[in-house]
């Protein structure tokens, strides 16, 4: 398929906003960072050196304006490539796919680079303004840096989580993302407790007076971190609180439509870790549900879904049962002639047609398609589920092929229709079963069909089988004779159509 026109201009504009994001992020971070230093740094103790110089505000804008340029430049050299394929809407190679999932991992270890060196800049900067300076600028970049890693994680995970998605559902991986659990505990240290813990490291100084000096105000900074754990903190858990909600609201109507029917349906894996492997579990099991209901088809249409559905309801096993049932047998004239002068191709045509309209017809009549047998067929009214009226089911059957088969113009055939007693039930091995009937009613059925191909109705039916049926079929047949069929010793009175064609 071909990438949508405009995909260069959606990678643009994600990648800028995915930059400028950082980089406000990092600028607003920073920032902040200074003024809390600035601050905590005031004192008009005689031996208090200010880190508040001409040197040292150069020397923090210099640094501040390159780490944001080289934040700029690796956002691009790690995201760029991977909002290649995922705005053309390719799917990932290996390589793509795991560079996609690495984007974090490697922004934070540039970011984590930039602000060690930045701090050890500015440490050995003012090596010589005092030990509580020094100690000030250490804590500065532990609290500050920790702070901005979790504002580079919650943005990563905000803007470019569409695109780790599509990596992911590509081909999960097999290592383990962090848990839920694991989540909302690291979400927690990073945007809540670590802004709370400096808070508390301001209170306790206060009384020790080990960095910040005696007549320092810390109401402002600790204003600063209360406002910054609460902004923090929110859109962590936000944030933590989506990647569980959406998966699983995924999840659930996934399987709203699997109970409904709906088999080929799928969910977007999102990580590795619970949630993920909930996805992946239920993909795996509406992947076998449907490939269930594809062999249930399947077997349905072998062996009839009714007789599908008793051997998945109940548990099958041979044997069975003598049930009444009414037996139509159908057999085609003039087929053995007809293959022998035609391709075997239109002779398969042929006889997918003849199935065709005899399958509807039994189907509309509850019957089974008990068995087909070159070119004929067997059907069962009343077995494997009773039916009301199996007699006059099968009788109305007959007269509906009989109008329906005169479509096939190459070949005749003949009806026969019989009633009475059968074993009906699983015959064979157990490793190997059919479902079948078993008595003279069939035979009888078979018979009548020889007959009735010399006969102007091409139907003949038993007696019983009018005894047995409502009176509204019966009076649509007529007794014509008795005669002895092949293979009995007794007499069968048979019937045809009132109407003939």
């Amino acid at each position: 398929m071909p990438p949508p026109a405009d995909w260069k201009k959606r990678a643009f504009f994600m990648r800028a906003r995915y930059s400028a994001a950082l980089i406000t992020a990092y600028g607003i971070g920073a920032a902040e960072l200074v003024v809390i230093v600035v601050l905590l740094g005031r004192s008009d103790a005689p031996d208090a050196h200010s880190l508040v110089t001409v040197r040292n505000a150069l020397a923090m804008i210099l640094m501040l304006l390159a780490g944001l340029a080289i934040a700029a430049v690796f956002t691009t050299k790690f995201v760029m490539p991977s909002l290649r394929w995922f705005c053309r809407g390719e799917e990932p190679t290996p390589a793509q796919r795991h560079n996609a999932l690495e984007i974090t991992s490697r922004q934070t270890k540039v970011h984590v680079s930039m602000w060690v060196c930045a701090g050890t800049v500015f440490f050995f900067a003012n090596v010589h303004s005092g030990g509580r300076n020094l100690a000030l600028i250490v804590l500065a970049v532990i609290f500050g840096g920790a702070a901005m890693l979790c504002m580079g994680t919650l943005i990563t995970d905000a803007i470019l989580r569409p695109m780790i998605i599509a990596s992911m559902t590509a081909n999960p991986p097999s290592r383990r993302s962090p848990g839920v659990m694991e989540r909302l505990v690291v979400t927690w240290a990073l945007c809540t407790a670590i802004p709370v813990s400096a808070v508390i490291a301001i209170m306790v100084d206060r009384y020790l007076l080990w960095v910040i000096h005696s007549d320092t105000p810390i109401g402002g900074p600790i204003l600063i971190l209360g406002v910054t754990a609460i902004i923090a903190g929110v859109s962590g858990t936000v944030l933590v609180s989506r990647t569980v909600s959406v998966p699983v609201r995924e999840v659930g109507l996934a399987m709203a439509e699997v109970e409904r029917g709906h088999t080929d349906v799928s969910v977007s894996v999102h990580d590795s870790s619970e949630i993920g492997r909930l996805q992946m579990g239920f993909n795996r099991m509406a992947a076998e549900v449907a490939e269930r209901e594809r062999l249930r088809d399947l077997f349905g249409r072998h062996v009839g879904h009714d007789v599908a559905s008793r051997a998945i309801e109940q548990e099958e096993m041979l044997g069975g049962d003598v049930r009444t049932v009414a037996v139509l047998f159908i057999d085609l004239a003039g087929s053995t002639a007809f293959a022998a002068t035609r391709p075997p191709d239109e002779v398969a045509a042929l006889l997918n047609d003849f199935f065709r309209i005899v399958v509807t017809a039994v189907d509309e009549h509850h019957g089974l398609i008990n068995k087909f047998g070159g070119d004929a067929a067997l059907a069962i009214f009343g077995a494997p589920l009773a039916i009301d009226d199996p007699a006059g089911a099968a009788l109305a059957t007959a007269r509906e092929l009989r109008s329906a088969l005169r479509e096939l113009r190459s070949v005749d055939f003949g009806i026969g229709v019989s009633y009475g007693s059968v074993f009906a039930g699983n015959i064979g091995a157990e490793e190997r079963y059919e479902y079948t009937v078993i008595g003279d009613p069939v035979n009888e059925a078979a018979r009548l069909t020889e007959r009735a191909k010399d006969r102007p109705a091409r139907i003949l039916a038993a007696e019983q089988v009018l005894v047995n049926a409502s009176d509204s079929e019966a009076k649509q047949w007529r007794s014509r004779g008795r005669t002895v069929l092949r293979g009995r010793t007794r007499r069968t009175i048979y019937a045809e159509p009132i109407k003939t064609p």
